[in-house]
């Protein structure tokens, strides 16, 4: 068995073409059979991304221990209605690690609770 490991090409490299694009709504987008107003074409205009709250003069951030997940939870939460507008993990992702935590508590051999305290 041979100790050298080598990686060898195969046959005639291809040269590849490389396209370029000037944008300008893609080329003035891609033909299509659809009716002009059911297509969709890239805008030429970029907004920056936000992740800040529109309105965010009514709504405060929180966070909770969920003590069946055994984690903590981040909330932003609507002050004039107290509803809870988004928050991360979501409740499926909670009560998957709430059930996951109950059952590593049901698999953990109980241990008597040491007293002695001259140890």
């Amino acid at each position: 068995m041979s100790t050298d490991f080598s990686i060898r090409p195969v046959g005639i490299p291809v040269p590849t073409q490389i396209v370029t694009t000037s944008n300008s709504a893609a080329n003035e987008a891609v033909q299509t059979d659809l009716p002009v107003s059911q297509t969709v074409a890239a805008s030429n205009s970029s907004a920056p991304a936000r992740n800040d709250l529109q309105s965010n003069e009514n709504v405060s951030r929180q966070v909770v221990f969920d003590q069946a997940a055994a984690s903590f939870v981040f909330q932003v939460v609507n002050d004039r209605t107290d509803a809870v507008v988004n928050q991360f993990p979501d409740e499926a992702m909670l009560r998957r690690r709430a059930y996951f935590h109950a059952e590593d508590l049901k698999s953990q051999p109980s241990r008597p609770l040491n007293t002695d305290l001259s140890a």
